[in-house]
């Protein structure tokens, strides 16, 4: 039987059941439980099953007796993705919970939607639901379609940025646990699938992939209930009880180009929670931690305030309203009775958005016994700690103890802290170590049982108390150590962890943004770069200048949060700044907020060194030399970025000013590049 329902085609026949949208058909084998994905551009998954936690043992939708896609189960649906089809495939075994695997697929859209469903008549409890998995067969689990034997890689990427994880890209053979997010391509074509989660309100979701050989992709494992030292747990993954218990949804496409596919996906997550909205511009200013670290005190914020005025504000470095945030970070407390007032004064003054500095979910003190602010000694802090099973306070992460999110005085402090930022008259707020609110254990409030719930729950607190609404004036909420998933909280999140001046640190930034571009403007309005340092972090000796320049042309690229990181009371920091933040042409494409692509997804836990952005009638190319001490001839291959040379181009360098012409026909670039040094060309 076959039949249409507007652009799907459907048919079941003997042992199958098939939904095609003209892009991807997805077939239920109703013989032996198993789902196939299919491209009409000749990628496969096939072999696929699933898996949920039931006491101590795991059961398998293939082991159950019975497979069938009930004719009430396929409906038609219209969502915020478009027009849309939606079945169940469902498997019972008399005594176990019926697996429900939840398909979707939509009008011209390369991917499906799956989620795991899994019932019982009787409330019951799991902490593990695998919507997707499958072991290797003859050929491989994954199809690229294309015969070839070309490396496969599959990628990492981190849970959050604490403890400068990396992301990376593993070729086969190898073993590989992503979260919430992977793709697995091949290098050079780019021809590849993308697997992820896109709600993020309850799980904590990994993406196993292990390729036993070179050639073949041969256990894939999509987990809902990961807990583990990559995501910051000492506990196991909190369970969920009910009769019916829902996994998260997940992400299923394939791509000619797997980069296409990490941008479909980051869309997607938008489709069901938005980017927190942000209508100022890129941020533009500066930030203390860097420059000073812990001797932060009043004179080098007001002096670099004063600097600012005088020298950049009206000479090409500023946000679009013609302002710069200048911000503290930690250790402002150094400031004496009075300073603070004085300080945020003085920036007003002089036309600029004062900031600070905020780390919600985290105890820093020795005694969890001391009381917390604002409570008159009436609560301690060992009471809004997050507990394990036994009652007791989970251990440190990064020296500082874990806040409880769903603890009523845990929200009561951080309000209060927080209506103290916005009387003070901050306009922008860095908040760190907030992986420490979605770290799993015991909360308070049983009706949160696992980290993710309860992390929702604070930062939404959190995003309501700085609102627009509530506080009548618009407010940049900044996230840095943190959980790249659930979003929709802050405008910017950090792409990396703490990244400082050397070349090294401009590689570690770049290893973040060559695996996580598609995260601007997706999950959050920017990447944040970090503090870009022109001259001197205070935990590191001076650059040279191509060093300096090259952190900033990362920072450019990013999409960026563009916050200074020197000490301007250094003359040759000042004398940095005044030449290069005054280029309004690289000031003009830092402001634009675009991420610029990478041409590469080879470098394993390294960052690419090239990347390209399209717009204003040609494309803008970054090229990096990483070594410090030996120059570097690049060839540029043209068409990696995007790049038609067969009509001739011209190309300038934004920071020298030169153009030259490049000859009809052309398909490579030759660009020399001296130790550390990078250049931003402009390509038309």
């Amino acid at each position: 039987m076959a039949t249409d329902l507007g652009q799907f085609k459907l048919e079941q026949v003997s042992g199958t059941f098939t939904a095609d949208n003209g892009i991807l058909k997805v077939t239920a084998n109703t013989e032996d439980g198993t789902l196939e994905l299919a491209w009409k551009d000749g990628q496969t998954m096939t072999g696929l099953f699933a898996e949920a936690r039931v006491g101590g043992a795991v059961v398998r939708s293939t082991y159950y007796g019975s497979h069938t896609v009930p004719e009430a189960a396929v409906q038609s649906i219209e969502d915020g993705f478009g027009e849309g089809l939606r079945f169940s495939f469902e498997h019972a075994e008399p005594g176990k919970p019926t697996l429900k695997q939840q398909i979707r697929l939509y009008k011209n859209l390369p991917y499906a939607l799956i989620e795991l469903e899994a019932e019982d008549t009787q409330e019951w409890e799991t902490n593990e639901l695998t919507p997707l998995a499958a072991h290797l067969n003859d050929d491989g689990i994954l199809d690229f379609g294309d015969g070839s034997k070309e490396e496969i890689r599959s990628l990492f990427i981190p849970f959050d940025n604490d403890k400068w994880v990396r992301f990376g890209s593993q070729a086969n053979p190898g073993s590989v646990r992503s979260y919430e997010v992977t793709a697995i391509y091949r290098a050079y074509s780019r021809r590849g699938f993308v697997i992820g989660s896109v709600t993020h309100d309850t799980w904590k979701t990994a993406i196993d992939v292990e390729g036993t050989f070179s050639e073949a992709i041969g256990r894939l494992r999509v987990l809902a209930g990961a807990s583990d030292l990559q995501t910051r747990d000492t506990v196991p993954h909190g369970s969920l009880r009910g009769t019916s218990i829902i996994s998260s949804t997940i992400f299923v496409g394939a791509y000619s180009d797997y980069r296409e596919g990490m941008e479909a996906y980051g869309k997607a997550n938008a489709v069901i929670q938005p980017a927190l909205p942000w209508s100022g511009g890129v941020p533009m200013g500066w930030n203390s931690w860097s420059a000073v670290m812990a001797k932060l005190d009043y004179d080098v914020y007001t002096h670099t305030s004063d600097f600012f005025a005088k020298e950049l504000q009206e000479n090409g470095f500023a946000d679009q309203e013609g302002s710069l945030y200048v911000n503290f970070d930690a250790f402002s407390t150094n400031l004496k009775e009075g300073e603070l007032e004085d300080a945020v004064r003085r920036v007003k003054a002089n036309g600029q958005k004062p900031g600070t500095y905020y780390t919600p979910f985290a105890f820093w003190g020795k005694d969890p016994d001391t009381p917390v602010e604002g409570t008159d000694g009436s609560v301690m802090y060992r009471d809004i700690l997050l507990k394990d099973a036994a009652g007791r306070p989970l251990p440190r992460l990064d020296g500082a103890m874990p806040i409880d999110p769903t603890h009523p005085e845990a929200i009561a402090r951080i309000t209060r802290k927080l209506d103290e930022v916005v009387a003070d008259g901050f306009d922008y707020l860095k908040m760190d170590f907030l992986a420490h609110g979605a770290m799993e254990g015991v909360h308070y409030n049983p009706s949160f049982r696992t980290g993710i719930q309860a992390y929702n729950y604070g930062m939404a607190a959190i995003a309501e108390a700085l609102s627009p609404e509530r506080i009548d004036r618009p407010f940049l909420i900044n996230l840095s150590i943190a959980p790249l998933f659930p979003h929709g909280y802050a405008h910017s999140r950090r792409v990396s962890c703490d990244a400082f001046g050397m070349i090294s640190d401009t590689e570690y930034m770049l290893n973040a943004l060559t695996y996580g571009w598609w995260i601007n403007n997706n999950l959050y309005r920017f990447n944040d770069p970090d503090h870009i340092v022109l001259l001197k972090s205070y935990n590191q000796e001076a650059t040279s200048a191509h060093e300096g320049r090259s952190r900033l042309n990362s920072g450019v690229i990013a999409g960026t949060s563009l916050l200074l990181g020197d000490d301007y009371r250094m003359e040759e920091a000042a004398a940095r700044a005044k030449a290069w933040m005054t280029n309004k042409e690289v000031m003009s494409l830092a402001r634009r907020g675009e991420t610029f692509r990478p041409a590469e997804g080879r470098s394993g836990t390294g960052g690419e060194d090239l990347y390209s952005l399209s717009g204003d009638g040609g494309t803008w190319v970054a090229v990096f030399n990483f070594d410090a001490g030996n120059g570097k001839s690049k060839t540029i291959d043209l068409s990696r970025v995007g790049i038609d040379g067969s009509k001739g181009l011209t190309v300038r360098d934004l920071w020298s000013g030169e153009s030259f012409s490049l000859k009809p026909g052309t398909a490579e670039h030759l660009v020399e590049l001296e130790p550390a040094e990078s250049k931003l060309l402009f390509y038309i």
